[in-house]
């Protein structure tokens, strides 16, 4: 019977729903569709730190596949990896290993971004400072730092202005530490990864009383400017109800496209790539396609 088997991209087949060869059709032709999209280039360099103090809701893996994807489409793009588990440097295929120049190095000052950066093999136009274990002992190491809170924004501000690049994405800890302030006051835009879940919206509320925080006493010009919803299973009551309310409150900044719970994207770093070079016509790399090209719209609206 049909409905035993699982394609790729953990979707299911049966009778009650559109055949095999039909969904396959269906995603062919998304495809050719979003290749034929013409991605601009914004006017400055857009800088947005992704961030949730909630771990496991896809933070790196939207940054990295939101960096590939736009890097796919010609556009310059620096990913700031300062997340000490290093995650986003491996799925980007950036060796990060101890004595490596890296984010912390940066933020100490021994470095500067241009030194640190490395390219990544599948995308050239993608660039990557990767971070090692050594960003773990930041939190305790840099509070006595000068100007402890500009660190990244410092240091990047003079990549920026020699290297004018597109999009700038900073992958924050799951935390609200001074890796996560670091990047905020370095940015101008947050981007939220949020998982359809139980406590989403509290957790989503808290995270915009700090992010307000920040704007009012470091960095005035920062905002929320999207919300992703990721690992999104709208065939589930708890799925659909979650998403519902994330729009019905946040209308205006969450994402049309949605990330849906796909076997490929959890697959894809331990080949030290992303999901629009591991798997580029399934339902996870085009649903990010979709996402980065919906964020390269907002430039200009």
């Amino acid at each position: 019977m049909i409905d035993r088997y699982k394609i790729n991209g953990g979707l299911h087949v049966s009778p009650r729903t559109k055949s095999f060869a039909d969904k396959l059709t269906a995603r062919n032709e998304k495809a050719r569709q979003l290749k034929k999209l013409k991605f601009k280039k914004p006017q400055g360099t857009r800088i947005i730190a992704v961030a949730n103090q909630k771990g496991g809701v896809g933070k790196t893996t939207s940054v990295v596949n939101l960096a590939a994807a736009l890097a796919d489409n010609g556009l310059e793009v620096l990913v700031i990896d300062s997340d000490p588990q290093g995650n986003a440097s491996t799925a980007l295929g950036a060796p990060h290993g101890i004595g490596t120049a890296d984010t912390y190095t940066v933020l100490l000052g021994e470095t500067s971004i241009e030194d640190a950066v490395v390219t990544n093999p599948e995308f050239p136009s993608l660039k990557v400072v990767p971070a090692t274990i050594d960003l773990a002992g930041a939190e305790m190491e840099l509070p006595d730092a000068e100007r402890r809170e500009y660190l990244l924004r410092d240091a990047l501000e003079e990549y920026v202005e020699k290297h004018h690049p597109h999009y700038v994405f900073i992958d924050c800890p799951p935390s609200l530490g001074l890796l996560t302030l670091n990047a905020c006051v370095a940015a101008e835009e947050v981007l939220i990864p949020m998982q359809a879940e139980y406590y989403a919206l509290e957790g989503l509320s808290q995270l915009q009383r700090s992010i307000n925080g920040i704007s009012e006493a470091f960095n005035e010009k920062l905002h929320i400017s999207a919300i992703l919803m990721t690992m999104l299973d709208r065939r589930t009551r708890l799925g659909k109800d979650v998403e519902r309310e994330v729009r019905e409150h946040f209308s205006d900044q969450v994402l049309q496209t949605a990330i849906p719970r796909n076997i490929t994207v959890s697959e894809a770093p331990s080949y030290s790539q992303t999901v629009i070079s591991y798997d580029r016509k399934g339902l996870g790399a085009l649903a990010y396609k979709e996402a980065a090209y919906e964020l390269n719209k907002r430039s200009f609206e």
